[in-house]
């Protein structure tokens, strides 16, 4: 059956598409019905006209859908006259975005007529941000059994619209295939402002991240209001009001703001204004960016800021840092720093080391933050082997790097039962002005050679290991701030986000080449 068009009985008979608010069109892909073989027409014959459609095709997405069962039918587009329509009440601010954003009415919970969208929960068991969608009879149905599911729905239907497209008849099924997908931002390097942060947000949830990590404490600055210790606020920085809105707005959009005020190293614009929490070696000298642990006023001062921003930040996650705390990188830490190796004892024990200390640090910190019932997280290099303290069962691990002295690799977390973050520097981190090894990550590397097993420089864990990989990060360091603008970052991390998110979502081999990636990345926009 030629698509568009059939002969019947010697005479012509055009297949029209009537889409809702008048117009015509046909499917995409589908054949001119106005180029049908007319030899032998009968002028006399008036057969009833015919609608005939080839099968549909999966819609080309970022990230890629995972199921598509096609259909016969003209698909959907939004035209004038249609709504969008919600069986649950809360969905709908998921329901009011979409119809600002393709132009229709948000009728509420109103039956679903030809030319509509209609939002739905459901008992699926797929998982919380699975969905299906299906273009059917003229209208979508999108549905899922949470609001992110049907949220995610909304992203496909979007792209698949997009620049007057066509959604194709059928069924999504849809699921990701890993629970965190994030995006992290070093704001304390480099002050970034909030409308800058909301576009991202935004692109974040089109793609269908549902993470924005923000690191907002460091050496160079510390970048969110505080009203306990205003004194250690740079002077670029994001006033509480302008974060309530990133926070506002990445709830619209599914996606868990995650602070990290990383200690109890880089911590040098805490110290700037409490220089007397500076740690000093036996001789004296001052170490950059690290508290002395062994001070009860270090503990206090970032207890008070974790405290202080619970309320800020609702979401279920805290990234406590830990990583780099150089009192443990020179050769005799005892030796170095006593006051740190007296504390450990008097603490944990004769045979407890400034790494105990130091993991001790950690534990408590994770303390206050699970009282406020998050999950914490840390980086890698913040978990020792052997000692006498044992970092605690609940923190997860951001695995960012091998280069540590004493570097663990990845199976030891993993054989350890511990859940793990893919931060990998080798593919996912992108560092201002490319100091010592680092060099800016390229999308078609990470599609092309990294999938979520890869946490450690090119090659994989075992698969045995899949499900203690939560997720990944793709993150932006501002080592050096001036290197680049904000608008050179966000074109710089464009490719790079939408490569990492699709493997990510699809753990299989992407269906597309690079060059096609693209150039579907460049029509969605």
């Amino acid at each position: 059956m030629a698509a568009g068009a059939l002969a019947v009985a010697g005479v012509v008979a055009v297949a029209v598409v009537v889409w809702p608010g008048g117009g015509s069109g046909k499917p995409a892909g589908a054949a001119d019905p106005t180029k049908a073989a007319t030899a032998g027409v009968s002028p006399s014959a008036s057969p009833s006209p015919t609608r005939s459609y080839p099968l549909s095709k999966a819609p080309r997405t970022i990230p890629a859908v995972r199921e598509h069962t096609p259909a016969r039918g003209p698909g959907w587009r939004p035209a004038a006259g249609g709504r969008v329509v919600v069986d649950d009440a809360g969905l709908a601010d998921e329901g009011k975005l979409l119809a600002g954003e393709l132009k229709l009415k948000y009728a509420g919970r109103e039956d679903p007529r030809d030319g509509d969208v209609e939002l739905g929960l459901n008992d699926g068991t797929a998982g919380p941000e699975s969905y299906t969608l299906t273009v059917k009879n003229r209208r979508v149905t999108i549905k899922g059994p949470a609001e992110a599911g049907v949220f995610y729905g909304t992203r496909t239907l979007k792209q698949e619209v997009h620049g007057g497209g066509t959604a194709p008849e059928g069924v999504v099924n849809d699921r990701p295939a890993k629970p965190q997908r994030g995006f992290m931002l070093d704001i304390a390097r480099k002050h970034f402002t909030a409308d800058w942060i909301e576009d991202r947000v935004r692109e974040l949830g089109d793609l269908k991240f549902n993470q924005l990590g923000l690191h907002f404490s460091d050496d160079q600055g510390f970048r969110v209001q505080s009203d306990t210790h205003p004194e250690i606020v740079s002077r670029e920085h994001l006033s509480k009001a302008e974060v309530r809105r990133i926070v506002d707005l990445a709830a619209s959009r599914h996606i868990t703001v995650v602070p990290e005020i990383d200690s109890p190293g880089h911590l040098g614009a805490v110290i700037a204004a409490h220089p007397d929490l500076q740690l000093r070696n036996a001789s004296g000298a001052a170490t950059r960016g690290a508290v002395d642990i062994s001070k009860p006023a270090a503990a206090d001062l970032v207890d008070d800021l974790l405290n202080e921003y619970a309320d800020l930040f609702p979401g279920a996650y805290w990234h406590l840092g830990g990583d780099e705390y150089q009192a443990l990188t020179v050769a005799n830490p005892a030796a170095s720093f006593p006051q740190l190796a007296s504390a450990a004892r008097d603490k944990y024990g004769a045979g407890a080391s400034v790494a105990d200390l130091t993991t001790g640090w950690l534990n408590d910190r994770a303390a206050v933050v699970q009282g406020h019932d998050r999950t914490a997280r840390a980086w890698n290099d913040g978990f020792f082997r052997g000692g006498t303290v044992k970092a605690d069962g609940d923190l997860q691990v951001a695995y960012w790097t091998g280069k540590e002295i004493g570097a663990r690799p990845p199976a030891e977390y993993l054989s350890a039962g511990r859940k793990v973050l893919n931060y990998n520097d080798e593919f996912l981190y992108y560092v201002l002005g490319e100091p010592q090894t680092f060099v800016y990550p390229t999308g078609q590397r990470i599609y092309e050679q990294w999938t979520p097993l890869v946490l450690r420089g090119t090659a994989a864990v075992p698969a045995s290991y899949d499900s203690q990989i939560l997720g990944g990060s793709f993150a932006v360091w501002c080592d050096l701030a001036n290197s680049q603008t904000q608008d050179q970052i966000a074109a710089g991390i464009r490719m790079p986000l939408r490569a990492t998110v699709q493997k990510l979502w699809d753990p299989g081999k992407p269906e597309l080449s690079w060059p096609q990636f693209q150039a579907l990345a460049r029509q969605l926009g």
